[in-house]
């Protein structure tokens, strides 16, 4: 089996992607990083880690906690800052066929401009995924994410600087999905991805103190891929763009599953603290389910839910 069968071929915002797995941001480090590891060309695409104007040093440890059916990370968005990556990683990755998006955050929306701005001068990247799970410190700490307004903002102001797609990045720490879909859509995304993590607490009892030295964590692994289906399908229902789904992908049937709920394209990314070579593997069974399904290519899974 391979990851460059021409069934699994497909596009995303116009950019080809030999398979529609790609390695997720925070997990996947700047990518260059895992070349000794596989052939980076054989992946449908990879996210590097979120990048800042200024080098972030993140958050105290204890950083990840393993839960019963998944993680918690409370890395606190520990990055080189954009220029940084420009100088020392992009080059790299400029070198690569696969698709390389670029996640880009911060904390008020000169932030994302800035990010975006100097990424727009170097060639090499595909596409960027914004990270909108921040707090807007101009706005008193409301999240991008759970204000449509504050979102619309952040995704025109993105799209005013950006030639590359552009794909927006959800929570799901909300109370209904479609109105941040539709406000993004509506201020320009080329598509959006979701989920990001849950917001959670695991505590020890002997100390009764956290077990993330920042207190809350993202939860993320198997234990939230039921939630982030109902989320995809939902998205995907309320807009007319591409959705890239992610959230407890570990098989080729998952990564099947987000396709029919309506994913056009799925992200891997607890699954390779386990397995580094998790897309590859997931691309090469999601390969054998079309096999064994008849399924003449994968874009006929997309949106096939029947409920």
């Amino acid at each position: 089996m391979s990851s460059a069968n021409p069934a699994l071929a497909t596009t995303l915002c116009g950019i080809p992607l030999r398979n529609p797995v790609v390695a997720a941001s925070g997990t996947f480090a700047y990518g260059v990083e895992f070349e000794k590891l596989m052939n980076l060309d054989e992946l449908g695409g990879l996210v590097v880690k979120g990048l800042s104007r200024e080098p972030i040093e993140g958050n105290p440890p204890p950083r990840i906690y393993e839960t019963d059916a998944g993680m918690m990370n409370s890395i606190g968005l520990q990055n080189i800052g954009a220029r940084a990556f420009v100088k020392e990683k992009l080059p790299a990755l400029a070198k690569l066929k696969t698709a390389v998006f670029a996640n880009v955050f911060g904390y008020q929306t000169e932030d994302y401009v800035e990010v975006v701005r100097v990424l727009e001068d170097h060639p090499g990247l595909a596409g960027y995924e914004l990270n909108v799970s921040c707090p807007n410190t101009r706005h008193g700490g409301i999240y991008f994410s759970s204000d449509p307004a504050l979102l619309s903002e952040v995704v025109a102001a993105v799209k005013s600087v950006a030639r590359r797609p552009v794909i927006v990045k959800l929570s799901p720490n909300v109370s209904a999905i479609e109105p941040l879909a539709c406000a993004a859509e509506a201020a320009g995304a080329d598509a959006l991805s979701l989920v990001n993590t849950f917001i959670a607490l695991a505590i020890d009892a002997r100390t009764r103190r956290s077990r993330i030295g920042a207190g809350f964590g993202g939860l993320s692994g198997p234990a939230i891929k039921p939630i982030a289906l109902r989320l995809v399908y939902q998205a995907a229902r309320a807009v007319k763009i591409p959705i890239v789904g992610l959230g407890g992908i570990a098989t080729g049937a998952d990564a099947a599953e987000f396709l029919i709920a309506g994913a056009s394209a799925v992200e891997v990314g607890t699954a390779i603290f386990q397995d580094p070579r998790a897309p590859l593997r997931i691309a090469e069974q999601l390969d054998r389910f079309l096999r064994d399904e008849n399924i003449a290519n994968v874009a006929k899974l997309v949106g096939t839910l029947q409920l």
